[in-house]
């Protein structure tokens, strides 16, 4: 069985969630950051740098949210058959796991960089209900989850309504529901 190691209100809940988006049964094994778990040994075999979210099953082991999410995309037969099409999505984790993240919680970045960022996304969500067009997939988990913690956070994207509703549509979904009521 899959196990999903992690904290929650971390990066894990976007692992938690397409997960659940998914139907995968996994366990959720809590790594306590309060009280150090993530440096101890056996947590350290699992995940080197001693951070969350991790993933492991037998002896297989992963690391970094990105990562995780591709891999699970991959495995479940979430990606499209070919090459161009997968790299849009590699694409848009990416983005989402350090462009996006970076640029929304850098407040330094905030005034210049997250505009020239969310103008085209709210212009391509004035368009199209997901990134990729009509049908939601694991970009939108990685995007998705960047931009509803920001909201959380109280980053002021009201200048991006499309982008707002996009978040907004994307929490309305049952599995994001049911991984958010377990944090």
């Amino acid at each position: 069985m899959l196990k999903l190691h992690g904290m929650p209100s971390t990066r894990s809940n976007i692992v938690r969630w397409y997960l659940e988006e998914l139907g995968v049964p996994f366990e959720f094994v809590l790594v306590d950051l309060k009280a150090g778990a993530h440096r101890q040994p056996e947590y350290r075999a699992i995940h080197p740098m001693g951070q969350v979210p991790a993933l492991s099953e037998g002896e297989f082991k992963l690391w970094e949210s990105g990562a995780i999410l591709l891999y699970l995309a991959d495995r479940f037969e979430q990606m499209p058959a070919t090459p161009e099409k997968r790299a849009e999505i590699y694409q848009w984790v990416l983005f989402g796991n350090a462009t996006l993240a970076s640029a929304l919680f850098t407040e330094a970045q905030q005034e210049t960089v997250v505009p020239r960022l969310l103008a085209p996304l709210n212009q391509l969500f004035a368009a199209q209900p997901f990134l990729l067009g009509e049908t939601f997939s694991v970009a939108d988990v990685a995007v998705g989850s960047v931009i509803v913690f920001a909201l959380f956070f109280k980053v002021d994207l009201s200048a991006y309504p499309e982008v707002v509703n996009y978040a907004q549509r994307l929490t309305q979904r049952p599995a994001f529901q049911k991984s958010a009521a377990t944090t």
